[in-house]
């Protein structure tokens, strides 16, 4: 889908489209404030690049300056249901509001976010999901359908729209994969605002990490989608890195990428552990680079010819090589070491 959306500003952000930006939330107690903070500086370390913090209420306010003072990522108040709460987060300088502008308590409401927003230049994000659709619109259409999400969201879209304001990012989450896509689908023919991914309630690691890959990463590769989230019942450092590796796999995220053999009968090495540990030293390098990790010497460094670096297992040994070329051999206690001294000289 060749999508233009409308550039809408987050902190010193710009969800055009260009980029596609990683957001996850914090887990810990609001009233936790320097629980919070710590959370908040350890997601921007692992990579994140919008982080959300819940506001429940007027004493949760306090996280937000707290928060701000020690990350230089975009903060995001999600707020539920009282508009004063945004109002004051505005106030206390978050980036973004979450919100939705049906349940705060008409267009009064709805027209004092507008203006404590716009005067800030700070965005809102209308946030639908399944399980919170109108009753009037499941009524109508029986179930949280794609059709039924979409005039949910839209019809928020159109209560700011109506007070004049249009700095505007939109998502429509679903727990069934399959919705959310066709949802997205859907919205994003019918509107050019900015469009955060998600599955909501994807579930523990395995299977959440597996929903979110099918569900963010098929729209990713429609050319859907500005923000994403990956949603686990985990630690949201796991969300930041899960994250990274679906833009990976899709061609839209830098930083190292792996290639690995799925083993067979030929394989002289302890391939399955090497590849962990390959993963678990390279996933902060930044470099756009892909590091095969082979299994043998008989098809290894051709099957993965065009890496920029790899290694393929012997009998005890181990052969580097580069785009398809061999460097040198060395003793299968030395590979990984080996490998990790040839991705820094790249």
């Amino acid at each position: 889908m060749d999508r233009k959306c409308k550039p809408v500003k987050v902190g010193n952000l710009c969800l055009n489209g260009e980029k596609i930006y990683i957001q996850s939330m914090l887990n810990v107690p609001a009233e936790d404030i320097d629980g919070s903070v710590t959370q908040a500086i350890q997601l921007e370390q692992a990579g994140c690049e919008i982080v959300r913090a819940a506001i429940p209420d007027m004493n949760a306010v306090r996280l937000i300056p707290a928060i701000k003072k020690e990350i230089s990522i975009p903060l995001v108040a999600d707020i539920h249901f009282d508009y004063k709460l945004a109002i004051e987060a505005v106030q206390a300088g978050v980036d973004k509001i979450r919100i939705n502008p049906g349940n705060i308590g008409g267009m009064d409401n709805v027209r004092a976010v507008a203006k404590a927003c716009k005067s800030k230049g700070i965005p809102i994000r209308i946030g639908v999901n399944s399980g919170s659709l109108e009753k009037e619109l499941l009524a109508e259409y029986g179930s949280p359908t794609p059709e039924a999400l979409v005039k949910s969201a839209l019809n928020h879209a159109k209560m700011l729209e109506a007070v004049d304001f249009d700095d505007v990012v939109i998502s429509i989450k679903s727990s069934d994969v399959k919705t959310m896509v066709s949802a997205y689908r859907l919205l994003a023919s019918k509107c050019n605002y900015p469009l955060h991914l998600g599955v909501t309630e994807a579930g523990t690691e395995k299977m959440g990490l597996i929903k979110s890959s099918v569900g963010i990463g098929s729209l990713l590769l429609d050319g859907i989608g500005e923000t994403i989230r990956v949603s686990l019942t985990d630690t949201p450092i796991k969300e930041v890195y899960a994250a990274k590796d679906i833009l990976k796999a899709v061609g839209k995220g830098s930083g190292v990428k792996i290639v690995s053999c799925p083993t067979c009968g030929r394989t002289k090495i302890d391939l399955i552990s090497l590849a962990k540990q390959v993963e678990e030293r390279t996933k902060n390098i930044e470099k756009d680079i892909t590091v095969a990790v082979m299994g043998c010497v008989v098809n290894g460094p051709g099957e993965a010819r065009e890496a920029d670096i790899g290694i393929a297992g012997g009998n005890g040994q181990a052969i580097l090589f580069k785009m398809g070329e061999r460097l040198y051999t060395v003793d299968e206690s030395k590979a990984l070491d080996a490998l990790m001294s040839e991705i820094e000289k790249l």
